[in-house]
C-alpha cells in the first residue's frame, strides 16, 4: 500500500494551499525550495488577507520545510525587504512639498485670505483661491496625503527579520542573502517621488540552510559564471517588463541561477507559490525535477501549460541532436 507521501506527484503543478499540500511531500526529498511569496503590497490575489494572516501563511510554510528539505539543503526566498500597506493607526505624515505643488496656491495665500476674512470656512477660502477644499486643508496643515486626507497612511515594514525569526523557529538558519538589482524601470517614466522615499529598484534573496552536510561544487558553474555572479552578493538581472498573464512574475534567470548554484541535475526543486511557473521552467531547462504549488486555479493552468511547452521544446531539441 502506498504511503501518503509517496503518492505526491513530482514534475507536476499542484492546485491547493501550500500549507495543506506540503505535508504530502516525501520527507527529506527536496534539494532546494526557491519561491517568491505574496509581498503583501496590495496585489489582487492578496487583497483580502490581513497582515496577521500573511504572517501566519509564511511562518507556517517555512516551518514545514524542516521536514521536506534534505539535510544541508536550502530554502531561498525572493522578496522585497520593505512592505507597504495601509495602517489607520499611523500618525498623519506632515509634509510641505514646496517645489512640487501643481497649483500655484501657497500656505501664505491661504493665510492671507483668512486674515482678511477670519470667518470664512475652508470651502469659502477655496472658492476665493480657485482651488479645492482639500488643497486648502493641505496647505494649512502641511498634510500631503496620497489618496486623500481621509486615507490611511502607508506603513513601512521590514520583512527580513520576520523571515529569519520564522526560519530559526523551524530549525533553519540564515546562511546568506543576495541583492537582486532590477533594471532601471523608472528610467523612461515621468513619475517621480514627492517625498524622501526612494524608488524601490532591488529585492533580496534570503538563503536559509537546513543543518547537514552541504555539497559545495564550483564545477556547477563555469569559471566566468562563478566570478561574475556565483560568488557575488549583487545580481543585476532585468525585471519582467510584461506581466501580461500574471501580475508578479520574476525573470527566469533569477531561479535559474539559484538552481544551478545549489543543486545537481536530477535533484527536486520546490516552488510553493509557483505563479506562472517560472521556477519550474528553470528546473526543467537545467535538468532538475520540480514540484509547483499554487492556490489559484488560473495560475496552476498557466504554469502547467508553460511547463508542458518547455518540456516539449526540450524533447524536440534532444531528438534533433
Amino acid at each position: 500500500m502506498k504511503t501518503r507521501e509517496a503518492s505526491f506527484r513530482v514534475n507536476h503543478i499542484h492546485h491547493g494551499d501550500a500549507r495543506h499540500l506540503l505535508p504530502k511531500i516525501a520527507t527529506e526529498s527536496v534539494a532546494l525550495s526557491v519561491w517568491s511569496p505574496p509581498y503583501f503590497v496590495g496585489k489582487s490575489y492578496e487583497k483580502d488577507a490581513t497582515f496577521e494572516e500573511w504572517q501566519e501563511l509564511l511562518a507556517t510554510v517555512i516551518a514545514q520545510h524542516q521536514r521536506i528539505l534534505k539535510p544541508g539543503a536550502f530554502l531561498v526566498v525572493n522578496i522585497a525587504d520593505i512592505l507597504c500597506f495601509a495602517d489607520s493607526a499611523l500618525p498623519r505624515i506632515q509634509a510641505e512639498n514646496t517645489g512640487g505643488h501643481r497649483l500655484g496656491v501657497t500656505r501664505r495665500d491661504v493665510l492671507r485670505v483668512l486674515t482678511r476674512h477670519p470667518e470664512y470656512s475652508r470651502y469659502q477660502v477655496a472658492e476665493v483661491l480657485g482651488v479645492s477644499e482639500q488643497t486648502v486643508d493641505r496647505r494649512l496643515k502641511h498634510n500631503n496625503i496620497r489618496g486623500g486626507k481621509y486615507a490611511s497612511q502607508t506603513r513601512i515594514q521590514l520583512v527580513g527579520g520576520l523571515l529569519q525569526e520564522w526560519a530559526r523557529n523551524a530549525g533553519l538558519y540564515l546562511y546568506d542573502r543576495r541583492v537582486w538589482v532590477k533594471d532601471a524601470a523608472w528610467e523612461n517614466s515621468r513619475w517621480h517621488t514627492n517625498s524622501y522615499r526612494a524608488v524601490d529598484e532591488f529585492e533580496y534573496l534570503f538563503f536559509f540552510w537546513k543543518p547537514g552536510i552541504t555539497k559545495v561544487d564550483r564545477k556547477r558553474l563555469s569559471k566566468k559564471e562563478w566570478a561574475e555572479w556565483g560568488s557575488r552578493a549583487v545580481w543585476h538581472i532585468p525585471s519582467v517588463r510584461a506581466n501580461d498573464n500574471h501580475e508578479a512574475k520574476f525573470p527566469l534567470e533569477l531561479p535559474r541561477r539559484v538552481i544551478r548554484l545549489l543543486t545537481d541535475p536530477g535533484d527536486t526543486v520546490l516552488d510553493c507559490f509557483v505563479g506562472s511557473g517560472t521556477s519550474a521552467i528553470a528546473a526543467i531547462e537545467t535538468g532538475r525535477r520540480y514540484i509547483g504549488i499554487d492556490k489559484i486555479e488560473r495560475h496552476v493552468k498557466l504554469a502547467r501549460r508553460a511547463c508542458n511547452a518547455t518540456q516539449s521544446k526540450k524533447s524536440n531539441f534532444k531528438s534533433q541532436k
